[in-house]
């Protein structure tokens, strides 16, 4: 009965710790814009993006319950030469919508690089020429 319990409570522990949350890698962003995600904007601050097993990334302010998890359209081979730190990759859209004489630059969020290796793909359709890149660090474990 004692040895049931005690695996019982491994379970538990592994299923929090290790169970759906589990990431490969991540990083911290400190977001200085107003910013676009599947058709949702987040306002600028300090965000948490990590690799998940089940091919997503999450996104998650710091200071929010809220997690985005994005699909993951396709992975991106490394640059040369090498992209050596957590990078964001928007592309800046003008919008015309608010009003007819001036635009708004949207920001959507397109890429996302947590290591040293590839990186991620996560907004479908055509790509803007145009860019905005935000640089992270690698989260403390």
């Amino acid at each position: 009965m004692k040895r049931l319990i005690i695996l019982a409570a491994l379970v538990l522990v592994f299923k929090l710790f290790l169970g759906n949350g589990f990431a490969y890698s991540q990083a911290s962003f400190k977001i200085p814009v107003k910013f676009e995600v599947e058709d949702k904007s987040y306002p600028p601050g300090n965000y948490l993006v990590a690799q998940k097993e089940e091919g997503k990334i999450s996104l998650r302010e710091v200071t929010g319950d809220e997690e985005i998890l994005l699909p993951v359209i396709k992975k991106l081979e490394q640059s040369d030469p090498p992209i050596t730190e957590p990078q964001l990759i928007f592309d800046m859209v003008a919008n015309f919508e608010p009003s007819y004489t001036e635009y708004v630059t949207e920001y959507l969020l397109a890429e996302v690089w947590l290591t040293e290796k590839d990186g991620f793909l996560v907004l479908a359709g055509e790509r803007s020429e145009y860019n905005k890149s935000v640089k992270g660090e690698k989260a403390k474990k």
